[in-house]
């Protein structure tokens, strides 16, 4: 066992040297290795020589270490003798061989950490005093050193599959016991119970088929990171803009022309920096006009503003940001919504058929959005955490803590896990992305998926489980860049730029040809062609050695690198730049140089005359990449008759399965990688046959035939989610009535906004007419008719948030003052300025609390109780917002939640239960349970991830000082009750202003983004319940809060000066 960690510094030679002694137990004996001497002179003689002893040395200690196990076989079968053989003949044959890297490569994998304690020894006692070397040393103890960390590393990651193992069988042993088949009775009983209607479904659904033209949908498409736009995309320039770029842009171009589509919007964020085009920075941007007469509107990228405005922030960055683009977002369907209703639905507004999401971050905005609006939502991951997460482990390079903070990987996993719990259908591209990817997430079974499906087609309850449906639809692609001579084979331009008269030769040839073809010695020779981004996954390095180490390759083709753009590697990002640097030198070592073409430039429209050409060449393409989730590049290649070799890992299993026009590898295998492109091409009859195949197939792969598949699933996804009833203007002119036909003689007025745009939106006078019409209409349906009060349209808002509770989880003395206080701040302008707590108190607490402080209800517009599964108006008469109820019923297990969260709460080991249910302040949309003194309970992340393995969606907040856990509807939140009510008052969130302590409830991060101001009131709560937030192991609260954020200000207390002062700082005066 390592006691103390090395503490290493690199020499001039780059090697690492430990800076003191440390202690090491081997083999049940603890050692005390003394310092290392100084270092050695240089030794004498020119500069090749001193690299020969030093290589030689090297030489020496690595057959020192073989030959410890020479007798023995490693686990897999391999003699060490042989790989001695191998590691001499490799110097032998290849001048470049580095015994170095084979060092590395070798001795970590498979010698154990006893055999080097006694290699070392064995160096120490028989090494030349004449030509010693403290680097040999040096590099035994760090490899050592290396060599147990990964042992370690591997250690931990074997017991934490096998903790998850168990937790997830447990938990689908759970499920099944309570999903097992009802008796006929039972089922009988079950159907004859009338389902209940939910009030908010106000749309006949809508169903899809080719036949009917007179579809109405509008579609958001969701895509955050990256550089998004319509014509020039510039694919590869940095890791966030790839493939899915590309995919989205056309994905919502292609969705445009289909019939019955009206609009689709492409959200993505605005980028308004030195660093990018200012093209970035435009709000919107139009992708497709919509047909001349057709009446729809065509497909759009919309930029939202969120986070840094001056600088391009990559997606590892964007987390903390995301609650601000939801809530710009949400602003933009909102007036979108009118504008189509004005426009096509006579002024009801038209909300999203779907709201999709692509990658981690963007669905974790759709789930936000989706719950906010109660639309359908549809996933698709491009690249999944989970999967990145287990990659990274086995490499053991990277602790847990490493991965974590470079990748942010736990908090793009929790995102994919909302996303999840969101979800009505996750679009995949692979059978295998199913099985083998989204099986590792907490929130998806194959198995009880499977259950669950059948029991809703045979009718039976699934007892409040929900999973997503996971459909495989394989990605589009344009092909009206295919022109029709692509099919036919024949080199006529080809000649004109190799052919030996090509200078009488008169007829253009694309410029990218002539920049590629100048690398090459022969251009006459086929080209091996990949085309992706310099990212590590990619794996072009070990395609690179393939071809380097491979002669009958390198004598038949030639090899096309098309990676992305770069003027300088050095001002590029750490990955890529490492990336290209180790191209260079792989080129340089093996000599390749006449061979290879690495162009630096190319443009987005030049990458079909890249196809073209090295189709022209009858040439190959590959992806090797290490995990390939769509593998648009396959599809591309094949549409322009190039053969594929691609790996086996993830969508071009399923591409060519259906192409039928290439070879599968292992990624991992160079061996295979040259083997498959010298059949390819060497065996000319396969290459046209490959060609043929390809060409035929290609079909399958169009974005009209995607489109068809992705409505028709999603129309049968959707039937299972109710529709929005959100209104925002009435439609039907009714009178006033006597209880508010002097609203506009009193000081409650309705603020109007300045800056209408022209889509649809009426002029100030009109507004406020029909919004006083909008409570008219509320009040004729109240039980109480002669209401003189309602919030109407306020021109600001302060939300009272403070989480003041004492250790016993009662309400402090200062909570309220604190509400006194803020309500003295309102009261300076009266009627403008409108009143709404947000509590996880229940509604009984809540009036318990305010009549300590003597303060009416009605002076609050909306009291949003338990967390925020509950809504009053107090000014109607205390009645709950049924409306919001619907809202967030859905998914919402009810009771079959309450008994597993009993079980799941009690920690392992324990008899008794740690909660005690309280049945006092029962609520349909809230069940509390009471943490006894002392007891110890589990945090929210481990709560939720049980939940999820069990198939249950819900929150879970501890509140009352960590007393009290409330466990809600999963679309039920208080930072959701805000956005709810910012859609139905029309209120802007900007104008929200949220009263919050220096700590409080575990959901106390939430309201401190988005795009609402918070004012933080200094020394208001003393105890909060963040300690059973997450674990160590989970992603930090700055993932979550961004460290510097202009909407947050600190106030030195909590009395009327101190509100008052941040209020002004933040513009309220």
């Amino acid at each position: 066992m390592i006691k103390n960690e090395f503490l290493c510094q690199r020499d001039e030679l780059g090697l690492y040297k430990p800076s003191k002694a440390s202690h090491i137990s081997v083999s049940n004996q603890e050692k005390v290795l003394p310092p290392p001497p100084p270092p050695p002179p240089p030794l004498p003689g020119s500069g090749s020589s001193f690299q020969m002893a030093r290589n030689e040395w090297i030489n020496g200690y690595l057959e020192a270490i073989l030959d410890v196990g020479a007798n023995i076989k490693s686990p897999e079968g391999v003699d060490t003798r042989l790989k001695l053989e191998k590691l001499q003949d490799n110097v032998k044959r290849d001048k470049h061989f580095s015994p170095t890297n084979y060092f590395v490569e070798e001795v970590v994998n498979s010698v154990d950490e006893s055999d080097l304690h006694r290699t070392w020894i064995k160096v120490i006692a028989t090494r030349n005093t004449l030509e010693r070397s403290n680097r040999l040393e040096n590099m035994c103890w760090r490899i050592w050193h290396l060599t147990r960390k990964k042992k370690q590393i591997a250690v931990e990651d074997a017991q934490r599959l096998a903790n998850r193992r168990i937790e997830r069988e447990k938990s689908r042993h759970d499920a099944a016991e309570d999903l097992s088949e009802l008796s006929e009775g039972e089922k009988e009983r079950e159907e004859s119970q009338p389902i209940k209607k939910i009030s908010r479904i106000n749309s006949e659904m809508l169903m899809w088929s080719d036949e009917s033209k007179f579809r109405q949908l509008y579609i958001v498409l969701v895509s955050i990171h990256g550089l998004v736009r319509g014509e020039n995309m510039e694919l590869g320039r940095d890791s966030d803009t790839g493939g899915q770029v590309k995919y989205v842009v056309e994905l919502a171009k292609a969705l445009a022309d289909m019939e019955g589509v009206i609009r689709v919007d492409l959200l993505t964020r605005q980028i308004a920096c030195a660093d990018v085009d200012y093209g970035y920075g435009e709000p919107i941007e139009m992708l497709s006009s919509p047909p001349e007469g057709s009446g729809n509107c065509g497909a759009y990228i919309v930029r939202i503003p969120c986070g840094p405005r001056d600088k391009y922030v990559f997606k590892e960055s964007l987390w903390p940001y995301i609650p601000e683009f939801v809530d710009g977002a949400l602003s933009h369907i909102v007036n979108m919504a009118r504008a189509l209703g004005e426009q096509f639905d006579g002024g009801k507004p038209m909300w999203p058929y779907v709201i999709h999401g692509h990658y981690a971050d963007a669905g974790e905005v759709a789930a936000r959005l989706s719950g906010s609006l109660n639309v359908p939502m549809v996933l698709t991951g491009h690249s999944l955490g989970r999967n990145k997460f287990e990659q990274l482990l086995k490499q053991g390079r990277l602790s847990k803590e490493d991965i974590n903070s470079t990748y942010k990987i736990m908090r793009r996993i929790e995102g994919e896990e909302l996303a999840l719990d969101a979800a009505e259908m996750v679009v995949t591209s692979t059978r295998q992305e199913i099985d083998e990817q989204w099986g590792l997430y907490d929130g998806f079974d194959v198995k009880l998926e499977r259950k669950l499906r059948v029991r809703r087609r045979r009718g039976v309850s699934c007892l409040g489980r929900y999973m997503p449906r996971m459909v495989v639809i394989p990605p589009g692609m344009d092909f009206s860049y295919v022109k029709t001579e692509d099919s036919t084979l024949g080199d006529g331009d080809l000649q004109s730029i190799i052919g030996r008269d090509k200078a009488l030769n008169k007829k253009a040839v694309p410029p990218i040809w002539t920049e590629i073809m100048r690398f090459f010695t022969n251009p006459h020779k086929p080209m091996i062609l990949a085309l992706s981004r310099p990212d590590p996954k990619k794996n072009v390095t070990t395609l690179l050695k393939a071809f380097g180490e491979c002669q009958p390759l390198r004598k038949l083709a030639n090899l096309t690198l098309i990676l992305g753009n770069r003027d300088d590697i050095e001002d590029m990002s750490s990955s890529s730049s490492v990336v290209l640097t180790t191209v260079l030198k792989l080129i340089d070592r093996y000599d390749l140089y006449g061979q290879v073409a690495f162009p630096k430039h190319h443009k987005q429209i030049e990458v079909p005359d890249i196809y073209r050409l090295a189709a022209k060449t009858k040439g190959v393409f590959i992806n090797p990449a290490l995990v390939e989730p769509f593998g648009l590049t396959i599809i591309e290649a094949s549409a322009y008759g190039l053969p594929v070799v691609a790996t086996k890992n993830g969508g071009p299993v399923d591409i060519l399965k259906a192409l039928n026009n290439g070879l599968l590898v292992d990624p991992h295998d160079q061996k295979a990688i040259e083997d498959a492109l010298l059949k390819l091409v060497a065996d000319k009859n396969l290459w046209v046959e490959c060609r043929k195949h390809g060409l035929k197939n290609i079909h399958r792969f169009s974005w009209p035939e995607h489109c068809r598949n992705y409505l028709a699933h999603l129309e049968h996804c959707r039937n299972r989610h109710p529709t929005t009833l959100h209104k925002i203007i009435p439609t039907n002119e009714e009178p006033m009535s006597e209880s508010l036909r002097d609203v506009e003689d009193l000081s409650l007025r309705f603020s109007i906004d300045g800056d209408f745009k022209a889509n649809g939106d009426v002029d100030p006078a009109t507004r406020q007419k029909e919004l006083i019409e909008t409570f008219t209409k509320m009040s004729t349906t109240n039980r109480k008719p002669n209401i003189s009060y309602s919030p109407g349209r306020r021109q600001t808002l302060y939300i009272l948030a403070v989480d003041s509770y004492d250790t016993n989880g009662d309400p402090s003395e200062t909570l309220p003052i604190v509400i006194t206080n803020v309500m003295k701040t309102a009261a300076t302008n009266p009627g403008v300025i409108g009143l709404i707590l947000l509590t996880g108190l229940s509604l009984q607490e809540i009036k318990e609390v305010l009549k300590k402080c003597q303060v009416d209800l009605d002076k609050f517009d909306a009291l949003v109780c338990s967390s925020g599964s509950e809504l009053y108006y107090p000014w109607r008469d205390l009645t709950v917002d049924e409306d919001y109820e619907n809202h967030t019923e859905y998914r919402w297990p009810q009771e079959n939640v309450r008994s597993t969260i009993m079980r799941i709460a009690r920690l392992e080991n324990e008899d008794d239960d740690n909660a005690v249910e309280e049945t006092k302040t029962y609520n349909s949309h809230c069940y509390t349970y009471i943490i006894k003194p002392g007891a110890k309970a589990r945090r929210v992340d481990d709560l939720r991830q049980m939940l999820r393995m069990r198939s249950f969606r819900c929150n879970t907040v501890f509140t009352q000082a960590a007393n009290k856990l409330n466990v809600i509807p999963l679309f039920a939140s208080r930072a959701q009750a805000l956005r709810y009510l910012s859609i139905t008052w029309a209120m802007d969130l900007s104008k929200m202003f949220v009263f919050v302590g220096e700590k409080g409830d575990t959901d106390y991060e939430d309201l401190l983004v988005g795009l609402h101001k918070t004012v933080i009131l200094k020394d208001s709560v003393e105890y909060g319940s963040e300690k059973l937030l997450r674990s160590e192991e989970s992603f930090k609260k700055d993932d979550m809060v961004p460290t510097e954020n202009s909407n947050v200000v600190i106030s030195e207390g909590y009395e009327v000066h101190d509100i008052t002062a941040a209020l002004k700082t933040l513009g309220i005066n």
